[in-house]
Parts: C-alpha cells; structure tokens; sequence
C-alpha cells in the first residue's frame, strides 16, 4: 500500500454547549473535514470528528469492517459530544457520513443535520454486484485521482475492499427505507461536479424525507469531496447559516428553497 502522507486522527475541539459532529465519508479520512472543524472552532462551537472503524490506516484494516461498525463509530462520536455537556448537538457527514448522519437522526437527538454529497445514488454500477464479485476479485484499484488541489490534503488507499463496497450497498438499502421516518431539520448540499455519486441523489432525498423543514442547495464548481473544494467557504457558510436558524426556533415550517 502507498502511503502518502501522515495517517489521520479524530479531532475533537472543545467550545460551548452546541456541539457539531462531523462524518467523514467511506474510505475517507477526517481530513476531509479538519477545513469545516476549524471552521466550526472559530465560531465557537464545541467539534469533533472520529475516526471510523477501518478507516485512515490500512485497506487490510478496512476490509475487517462492515456498515455497522462505521454505524458505531458514529454512535460514539454523537455520545462522546454528549458526555462533554453539549446540550444540542448538530451532525454534518460527506458522502456516506451523510448516510450515517440521516440514520442517526433516528437514534440520538439532533438538533440539525446537514449531509453533503450523500451516497445514496453511487454512480459506479458494480457496488450492487459487489457481494457476489468480492469471493473473485476482492480489491477493487483506486480510480482516477482527485484534483491536485484535493489530492494534497487526503489520505487515500491504494484500493477499496470489495466486501466493504458490499456493505455499503446494503447500508444504501437500509437508509433509504429510514428515509420517511426522519424528521429532524436538513440541510442537503450537493456539488453539481461530483464524480462519485450522482447529483439527483440529493433531490431524492429532499423528495422521500419525513423532515418537515429541509433545505437544497447545489454548488455548481464541486466535486465529491466538497469540503476540500473550491466552494468550500460558501459550503460552510451556508451550513452556519442554517445551522444558526435552526438553533433561534426558525425551523418549523416546510422550506422550499432550492439555490445554486
């Protein structure tokens, strides 16, 4: 395996009694997110983000975990924010993370949530075959590199095990069955750019949740990981903002504002 840079750490930054836990994404690291940590830092707000299981070290130690392992990491890093003494608490999560975050919604208090880049509609064809294929070929080679801009600041594996890419799928599954259920305050942010899901899945998820105030926003320069990229200021901003309407009760009704 190439490693490229020093293997990434959960961060937890503390601050007042509104805590912000963010979720990074599948085979992703909390690189991905330490820009909007920091972001959230400066503003005040007491942060964390774990690290979940099997990511940010090895591909061998990924392939060792399932959708419910990630799915505990996320439950720990909601209750650690608790046990600090944050009274409410907001969840963000890129890409899968925002799978975990929509789920967890269900399982713990959320005040707010904001899921960028959700995974709910992978554009590679093959994941849904990937609990049959991974007994044949169980690595599948990394794709094509991120942008220069991008790549400088993950940590990345060398490939995916094929059996984690069967999980994932099965956790699509379970989240969209969820979907109906949920009905805390969302805020959906989908780069129009995004090479590994497609866009549409975030009109999906507005169509199919139960929250009745939800907004949509689109950001026409962004690919996948959005937090690294260049709307990224706008990104967080639009993500304080509501995050800061939801917190002074403004939340009660349907909102259905669509921006790009």
């Amino acid at each position: 395996m190439q490693i490229k840079k020093r293997q990434p750490g959960p961060f937890f930054y503390p601050g007042n009694k509104t805590g912000v836990l963010l979720i990074h994404g599948f085979t992703g690291s909390t690189a991905d997110l330490s820009p909007m940590g920091l972001f959230y830092k400066k503003l005040g707000y007491t942060v964390h983000a774990p690290l979940l299981a099997g990511h940010g070290t090895t591909p061998e130690d990924m392939a060792k975990t399932r959708w419910l392992d990630w799915w505990q990491s996320a439950l720990e890093g909601y209750d650690r924010l608790a046990e600090y003494g944050c009274a409410k608490i907001a969840v963000a999560g890129i890409s899968m993370g925002g799978l975990l975050t929509l789920r967890l919604s269900l399982f713990r208090p959320v005040v707010a949530m904001m899921t960028m880049n959700p995974a709910i509609m992978v554009r590679d064809k093959k994941i849904r075959w990937a609990k049959f294929i991974h007994f044949f070929h169980g690595k599948a080679p990394r794709g094509k590199p991120k942008e220069e801009h991008i790549e400088k600041q993950i940590y990345s594996y060398s490939y995916t095990p094929v059996v984690c890419a069967a999980s994932l799928w099965s956790f699509i599954q379970v989240v969209k069955k969820e979907l109906s259920h949920i009905r805390t305050p969302i805020l959906i942010q989908q780069g129009e750019k995004d090479e590994t899901v497609f866009p549409e899945g975030a009109s999906y998820i507005y169509k199919e949740i139960g929250s009745n105030y939800r907004e949509i926003k689109y950001y026409p320069k962004s690919g996948h990981i959005i937090t690294l990229d260049r709307e990224r200021e706008r990104l967080f901003q639009d993500g304080e903002a509501f995050l800061e309407k939801i917190l002074r009760g403004c939340g009660e009704r349907e909102n259905e504002n669509v921006s790009r």
